[in-house]
């Protein structure tokens, strides 16, 4: 045994599948990190460099990815319903409630100081009291009316693909989150199988030494062990029962997991009411929304004005008053543009779409729930298996050199 211990050829076999074991774990590692990063690219374009596959096509990831999930989990509709307009206009309500006469005083000071500062504290008091009273009924009619037209002042897709793409750092989030154990079995499953290859390395080496077999066996390892992962993965679609066991791949196995996982991050930090209502604002039909805005805020002024219009209209005169009704709108659109981004209502919010959410997605057949990863190998996953192939090549040339070199000198 001992002189067996200190034969240096059992210890340069016994190299062959140690080495591929590497080879399969290092391979497999680096093509996790190529998918994702770098987010931007490095090197000199168009060629010599690289950036993540993920990050290099971001905007066409966060579509995929939109298509896949959201659009067949819930409607615009439906996702507005879940953050309820009641709630909505009770919350705007209750931010700008203790608020109103710093509001008013503000916007009364900037445009019209004389006459504000003039004006006895009794009708200024008078002032607040009207908007306070009026405010809840324009409010309600307000979200009303977006709620009626939510179809068509929010395009969802394209609010979650400009954010996405924006931000890779959350869309390469979003897919480590989701496939975080499949990611960590890909890496480790190298090791394993480049073992069991490695063992059929050694056993064709052994028995046929020629020159080129190491190099195709590294280029083997290298190119396989990325194939098998992933098919293990995503591979079989349902389940399947092979004598007493059931089989399935095991991305798909964890489909309600990953549906916890993968709404929570959409609805707590992209689907949030801030940005829904930013993006109904600010995005295609954000004019037709701003409008609303205008047309549902413009009375508080004439309610306020009350009995007492035209008095109001003569001292501001004609174009001062309708000057004050359109500063009115624009305060009340740089109100509803901030007044949303509040952690505590955000959550509540997003906890209430999330449960929908979840149970769309946990009742998504496995084909359809499979595009929710599958698209991040799918893309460019050749020059995946490529670099691996061959990285185990250059793996199997440094070995075949370095420590069998000698049998053919």
């Amino acid at each position: 045994m001992s002189a067996l211990l200190q034969d240096t050829q059992f210890w340069q076999y016994l190299s062959i599948p140690v080495i591929a074991a590497l080879i399969g774990w290092v391979t497999n590692w680096l093509a996790i990190k190529m998918t994702f990063y770098p987010l931007e690219f490095i090197g000199i374009r168009p060629i010599y460099g690289w950036q993540g596959i993920i990050p290099s096509k971001a905007r066409k990831m966060a579509a995929i990815s939109v298509d896949a999930t959201i659009s067949k989990i819930g409607t615009v509709q439906e996702i507005f319903e879940q953050i309820d307009p009641g709630v909505l206009a009770e919350y705007v309500v209750e931010s700008v409630d203790p608020r109103i006469e710093e509001y008013v005083d503000e916007l009364m000071l900037h445009e019209y100081p004389t006459f504000w500062e003039n004006l006895p504290t009794s009708a200024r008091n008078m002032v607040y009291d009207r908007v306070r009273k009026s405010m809840p009924g324009q409010v309600d009619n307000l979200v009303g009316d977006i709620s009626d037209n939510i179809e068509d002042l929010l395009d969802i897709k394209g609010m979650v693909v400009d954010h996405l793409a924006r931000d890779k750092r959350l869309l390469n989030r979003i897919f480590l989150e989701c496939g975080d154990k499949e990611f960590r079995f890909i890496v480790n499953s190298g090791l394993y199988f480049g073992f069991l290859f490695g063992l059929v390395q050694m056993t064709v080496w052994y028995f046929y030494s020629a020159w080129w077999v190491l190099p195709l066996f590294g280029l083997l390892v290298g190119w396989a062990t990325n194939w098998i992962a992933l098919n293990v993965i995503f591979r079989p679609l349902n389940e399947k029962k092979v004598g007493p066991v059931r089989v399935q791949g095991l991305f798909l196995k964890r489909q309600p997991e990953v549906a916890e996982s993968f709404t929570y991050i959409v609805t707590h930090e992209i689907l949030t009411v801030g940005n829904i209502i930013g993006s109904v604002l600010n995005g295609p039909n954000g004019e037709r929304a701003q409008n609303m805005v205008r047309k549902h805020i413009k009375p508080l002024v004439d309610e306020t004005a009350g009995m007492g219009k035209a008095l109001t209209q003569m001292a501001f005169g004609p174009t001062g008053f309708a000057t004050l009704k359109n500063k009115v709108g624009e305060k009340a659109l740089e109100l509803s543009a901030t007044s949303f981004h509040n952690p505590v209502f955000e959550k509540d919010r997003a906890e209430a779409v999330q449960r929908i959410m979840v149970e769309r997605m946990v009742a998504l057949s496995s084909e359809e729930f499979q595009d929710l990863l599958r698209p991040c190998f799918q893309e460019d996953e050749i020059k995946l298996i490529m670099v691996g192939a061959f990285l185990g090549m250059c793996a199997g040339i440094s070995q075949l050199i370095f420590i069998f070199g000698h049998q053919f000198m």
